[in-house]
């Protein structure tokens, strides 16, 4: 996982609620086996829709998403967090994120931002006016902020996961910190012990 300290960019206007993570990632691209190319799946189904907000080129290389309440609810696939990751967004903004994929989103550098649903209304109208609004995230001082726009607002993280992006940490980076310890407890293991190797 790449460290991530602020970045900025433009966003994409996503004016659904309850989006789950079958309509992230349909079930058909579940059998990949690798973790990339997911990109070419999301919102496969509405895709299909030429007028679908996400085949507008005006919004190409967008990096934030700004979605509606209740974004990423259903299963736990964690498909959904790499398509979304894979096509190229850095952060999700919204009133509110299913429980699994947020954790999900954590351990896979997809930063969620949670903020007040009046305010993502009206960051969703503003750009569908004005496509190229330039959005910036700062893990450090967990805000959100867009200068055009005079707005600049805190967002939860815990102190882990801002550790966790700021260190570029995924779950086997996390247990890497420890090899010095792993390493001593290895070489004291007794001999007729079964090794996973």
């Amino acid at each position: 996982m790449e460290k991530i300290t602020s970045f900025s960019g433009t966003a994409l206007p996503l004016e659904r609620s309850d989006v789950d993570t079958d309509q992230i990632i349909p079930s058909d691209w579940l059998k990949r086996v690798e973790r990339t190319g997911f990109g070419a799946g999301l919102f496969g189904e509405w895709r299909t829709d030429p007028n679908f907000i996400l085949n507008n080129a005006i919004y190409a290389g967008a990096k934030v998403l700004i979605a509606g309440p209740n974004f990423g609810t259903g299963s736990s696939r964690e498909h959904a967090v790499w398509a979304l990751t894979d096509y190229g967004f850095k952060a999700v903004v919204s009133s509110k994120f299913g429980d699994i994929f947020f954790n999900n989103s954590t351990k896979a550098g997809l930063v969620l931002v949670t903020i007040p649903a009046s305010i993502v209304t009206r960051l969703q109208a503003e750009v569908l006016h004005n496509p190229k609004l330039n959005f910036t995230i700062d893990i450090s001082t967990r805000t959100f902020s867009c200068d055009e726009l005079s707005i600049s607002e805190t967002f939860p993280l815990d102190e882990f996961t801002r550790h966790r992006f700021l260190e570029g940490l995924d779950d086997i980076g996390i247990t890497l910190t420890h090899e010095a310890d792993i390493i001593i407890y290895e070489q004291s293991r007794r001999s007729w012990l079964p090794l996973l190797v």
